[in-house]
């Protein structure tokens, strides 16, 4: 049987078949507790085998082609429990120089106190990788498109990196999502989300997703269960609920993010747009060759003498907050927000200034996000 398409999968794949009364959709199992004499498996909530988190798991990992997946009750909580599941004391893990700023500083402030070495690229070129890995390195992770340059990395030739010298590859995969983005068709290992945004896309849930082969999976499951980020029933309905739009909504996204930053490109009061579907990005050609759409994420730089607070300030429908990924435009300045973590040297070696924005385009009407976007400029300066 030919495998399934992409709308087919967020909407039929895991589900849970409702019995009792015949409904449309999977049910709820709200109980926390369960039978265990003759019961296989023994479900419990922090075993993430409660049947939403497996329906859900099931979900994720067609998504992914892959054999497994696990929900989480964060990104972070996905990243960190897949981390410290193949890294230990004496191991060295090698961390593209562009990650989100939460899982920057989980590096920083944790791998120390665990004896963990690490080391962060100077670019994204496999030659970048290479010169980090040492005879103890053991991880490689990767986060493309990237937060918040939108920097696209070759994931093939990460893959084979990894496999050359017998590594475990990583990525973050949630910029691009399933829908736009399969990297272990691309031989990465581990593909890690936070489901918190594409997959979740109504800025209304927290969650986590960790897509791999059962060894893997088996293998952070046992973490996980011991670190207690499991997520909930309630959030793992939720979530598979929401899944089923993914398709639609990330099509949408695309669309309206390329109609954006042909926009913006060409507006004398920005100086400059990141986004991997333009053909000036110099990352273009990779990511036509690994991604089936270019994604909702784009970031731009103010021209000097706009203020980025008050630009954001006279914004009317789109909205300055704090995460991504929604159905609504949202925007951030990584500076004040996820980067705030970073010292100003930190952030300036990387590229992150201050006039810089990040725009989770929405699904609205285009015009109508530009008409924002034109008021906004015209009363800010």
């Amino acid at each position: 049987m030919s495998k399934k398409g992409k709308h087919t999968i967020c909407i039929h794949e895991g589900e849970i078949k409702e019995t009792q009364f015949g409904g449309a959709i999977s049910p709820i199992y709200m109980a926390s507790s369960y039978s265990y004499i003759d019961a296989d498996p023994k479900r419990y909530p922090r075993y993430f085998n409660t049947p939403n988190q497996e329906a859900l798991g099931r979900k994720i990992a067609a998504l992914e082609n892959a054999e497994a997946g696990l929900p989480f009750a964060s990104g972070m909580a996905a990243i960190s429990t897949t981390l410290f599941s193949f890294l230990e004391k004496g191991d060295h893990a090698v961390f593209q120089n562009e990650i989100y700023g939460g899982a920057f500083n989980l590096v920083v402030e944790e791998f120390d106190k665990m004896g963990i070495e690490y080391s962060f690229t100077d670019g994204v070129g496999v030659d970048d990788f290479e010169a980090q890995i040492k005879p103890n390195t053991k991880v490689i992770y990767i986060e493309t498109p990237s937060n918040p340059l939108l920097t696209i990395t070759d994931v093939k030739a990460i893959a084979q990196l990894a496999k050359k010298h017998g590594l475990l590859s990583m990525i973050d995969n949630t910029f691009a999502s399933p829908i736009n983005q399969t990297p272990l068709d691309f031989g990465i290992d581990i593909s890690i989300h936070s489901a918190t945004k594409y997959l979740g896309g109504h800025s209304d849930l927290l969650a986590g997703a960790v897509a791999a082969s059962e060894e893997h999976i088996h293998k952070i499951f046992h973490k996980g269960k011991n670190f207690g980020g499991n997520l909930s029933h309630m959030i793992s309905y939720l979530l598979e609920r929401s899944i089923k739009t993914l398709g639609l909504r990330v099509e949408k996204h695309n669309d309206n993010a390329q109609a954006i930053a042909e926009y913006l490109v060409k507006h004398k009061s920005i100086d400059k747009v990141y986004y991997p579907g333009l053909k000036s990005h110099p990352n273009h050609e990779i990511a036509k060759q690994q991604m089936n759409g270019f994604g909702g994420m784009l970031s731009f730089e103010l021209e000097k003498g706009i203020d980025a607070v008050a630009f954001q300030q006279k914004l009317k429908m789109i909205k300055p907050s704090m995460s991504l990924a929604g159905i609504e435009s949202t925007i951030l300045q990584p500076s004040l927000t996820s980067h705030a973590l970073l010292t100003p040297e930190q952030r300036k070696a990387i590229g992150i200034s201050d006039s810089l924005l990040r725009f989770s385009v929405g699904i609205e009407n285009v015009e109508d996000i530009i008409v924002d976007i034109e008021q906004a400029l015209s009363n800010c300066k």
